[in-house]
Formats: C-alpha cells, structure tokens, sequence
C-alpha cells in the first residue's frame, strides 16, 4: 500500500466515524432538553439505528456487491446523508425529527461495511494493516466529542439552554458532504460478485450461518448477544442525557474517555484471551456492564464523580470483551464456510433485534421513571445493571467451557 492510499484511507475512516460521534453522543440530551423527548419518543429515534443495522446488509448485498464500486456508493450515501442531517438540524420537535433520523440512519450503516471494503480491497495483509488505518476512525470520534465540549461548548448548561446542541447535526452535516465528495478520489472498489452470479436473501443476511445454532454453546452465546444489547442500548440512549441533567461539565468530552479505552483494552485483549480463554473474557465483558450502571447509579457531579469517571472508562471492558471477543468466537466456530454469514448473523441479531428491544426498553423505563421533579437516573441504571447480572448468571450456568482453540486476530474496535 503506498502512502498515498494509506493517507487517503485514514482521512475516510477518520470522516466516517467523526460525522457519527459528532450528533449521536449528544442526541439522548438533544432529545431531552432541545426537543423534549419523552422516554418512548427517544426510544424510538435510537431504534433508528437498529433498522439502519436491519437493513444495511440488503444495500451491500443486493446492490453494492452486484452492481455498482463501494466507494462510489460511498460518496453518493454521504451526500445524500448531509442533506438529510440539514433538514435534522431544523426539525422543530420529534414529529419532524423523526423521518429524517430514520432516512439518515438507512443511509449510513451500510457506509461501516463500505468503508471497510474500501479498505481491504488496498490490503495484501489486512490482520495487519487495517488497524493502523481503523484506529483514526477512533480518533475522529474521539475530536468530535473534544471539539463540542472543549471547543464549541454546545454541551455546557448554557449552550443546551440555549439550544447549540442543534449545531451538531450541521457539524455532522457538513463532515458527510466533505467525504461524500472526497469517496469519489477513494481507490477503484469494484462489486465482488460477478454479473449474473446469484446470492440468495438467506447469504445477503447471513442466515446460512443458522446452523451454528445446533452447537449448544454458540447458541447459549447468540441468545446471550441479543440479551447484553438491552442494557447497551441504555447507555447509548441515555448516558449523553444523564450526564448533561446532573450538570455533569463537558460531559461529551468526558464520553470520549470510553473510545479511549476501547483502543487501551483492545490490546489487553489478546493476552487476557488467551490466558484465560473465552468463557471469563466474555463473562468479564458482562460483568462490567453491571458494575458501570452501578456507578452510573450511585455517583455524581460532585465529589462521587469518579464513579461516574470509572464508569465511562469501563466502555472498553463492556465493549471489548464481550463484543469483539464474540466476534473472534464466533468466526473460529463458523469455519471458512460460513466466516461471512457467521458474522452478518450477529451483526443482525446484536445491532438489529438486541439493540431494537434494547431502545424500546430503555424508554419504557425511562418514562416510568420521571415525574415533574425529573428523573429518577438511580432506578434507570440499576435495572439494566441488574438486566447485565442476570444474563451473566445465565452464561456461567448455561455455557460450557470446552477449551475451544480461538485465534485472536486483533479487530479494531467499533463504536
């Protein structure tokens, strides 16, 4: 790979991950304090995301696989997604929000798969090369939390009060038309699969890989994915709003702390893997999911705030150890057959159906939980907290450690 395309790779995968940091942090408290939101209404836009996930391996499969170059498809998707992020920028309430949050999100999940074909199509040695090139997706994350806390301080109780939070969907904005148009200098990608080659709806969503599910233990940890989502799914749709409701300083700078430690874990992961194997890495993942909504339950902005602090540090834990410990799970149990498929299957089942119930739960509680005083944010974070604890209790009993021989190959961490 030449140092060109390297840059030019990194500069992608620092625009993709930047435009997403710099709205979806902050939307639990745009929700809340710009648009008042009630638990279900927000509930409803995060689920957003898992339809996006639902229907982002039709898009890749059906049409950027056959028909047309990834990058292209790129450029289009994020042009597209700029406009829509505009009309966000100026919808008045959560009736016309919606729509457009929903058409954004159909958009851009299939761009996470394309720009990691985009990738790998410049790799000779991607289990090498493509975390140098996906840790700068990290780093925009990562600035475009700093830039709205520390430099733009739409986050501080007077930048919410007076509604700057509505400036970052035009930050997004304008970041998704610079690479939408920037995709069309990205190297030739062209479709993967031959003209007039058939692929099934069972490939595109990699539900041949089903037949992983006669194994007891990949069926005990599949069932155990879609579960671990519902009490992700109240992080994502309200950690951004507690932290700004108890006045919290900077909260979306502090929030970048978790990407941080995605990157810090990730490394840590291969040797805990292999020093203790898969069924205490991934019951430490699940775990720590418990422990930080404790924290989350019981800290402040005052002097208990390191709880808060520790809790927002555990994202790596939470992540790594059970997510991307899964994903190696499950590609040394699907064999070369179904590596693919295998893959899909999760994506869909954790983004799609997990993360789905997940948001839906988490705005019945929320509602359930709030009155004119506020909300009660302890009994908010205690019940996914115990929601992680019995699914951990769930795996110890259920899951069979077979000392199944699982190579780490060191993925980059999501966000």
């Amino acid at each position: 790979m030449t140092t060109g395309i390297r840059v030019k790779l990194s500069a992608m995968m620092f625009l993709e991950f930047f435009i997403w940091g710099a709205w979806f942090v902050t939307l639990g408290a745009f929700l809340d304090k710009t648009l008042h939101a009630t638990g279900v209404q927000a509930g409803s836009v995060f689920s957003t995301q898992s339809w996006g996930a639902i229907i982002a391996p039709f898009v890749i499969g059906l049409i950027a696989d056959r028909y047309f170059n990834a990058e292209k498809i790129l450029g289009i998707l994020h042009i597209a997604g700029a406009i829509l992020m505009y009309q966000m920028y100026k919808a008045p309430d959560v009736a016309g929000f919606y729509p457009y949050v929903l058409g954004y999100m159909v958009l851009y999940m299939p761009t996470l798969a394309l720009v990691n074909s985009v990738s790998f199509n410049q790799m000779t040695d991607p289990e090498k090369e493509f975390s140098s090139i996906r840790v700068w997706g990290t780093i925009g994350w990562i600035l475009a939390g700093l830039a709205i806390s520390y430099l733009f301080h739409w986050d501080s109780q007077n930048g919410i009060a007076q509604g700057f939070l509505r400036n970052t969907f035009l930050m997004a904005g304008i970041a998704s038309l610079v690479l939408g148009l920037f995709s069309f200098t990205l190297p030739n990608t062209p479709p993967k699969v031959a003209k007039g080659e058939k692929v099934s709806v069972s490939q595109v969503l990699g539900l041949d890989a089903l037949k992983l599910l006669k194994d007891k233990n990949f069926a005990v940890f599949f069932v155990a994915s879609i579960l671990i989502c519902i009490p992700l799914a109240f992080y994502y749709q309200n950690a951004g709003a507690f932290l700004a409701d108890i006045k919290v300083d900077n909260p979306t700078g502090k929030m970048t702390i978790g990407q941080g430690s995605e990157v810090l874990f990730l490394l840590c992961l291969p040797i805990f893997f292999k020093k203790f194997g898969f069924k205490k890495t991934i019951l430490v993942g699940m775990l720590a999911w418990a422990v930080r909504y404790a924290m989350f339950a019981y800290g402040n902005a005052g002097e208990l705030s390191f709880l808060l602090i520790i809790g927002i540090a555990l994202h790596g834990v939470c992540y790594d150890f059970f997510f991307v410990s899964g994903q190696i799970y499950t590609d040394s149990k699907a064999g070369i057959q179904y590596k693919s498929a295998a893959q899909g299957m999760i994506t869909l089942a954790t983004y799609g159906v997990g993360m789905l119930i997940g948001f839906y739960i988490a705005g019945l509680i929320s509602d359930s939980y709030n009155s004119p005083a506020g909300h009660d944010w302890k009994m908010i974070w205690l019940i996914p907290a115990g929601i992680a604890a019995v699914v951990f209790i769930l795996f110890v009993l259920f899951f069979k450690d077979q000392k199944d021989n699982v190579a780490i190959n060191e993925p980059a961490p999501n966000n």
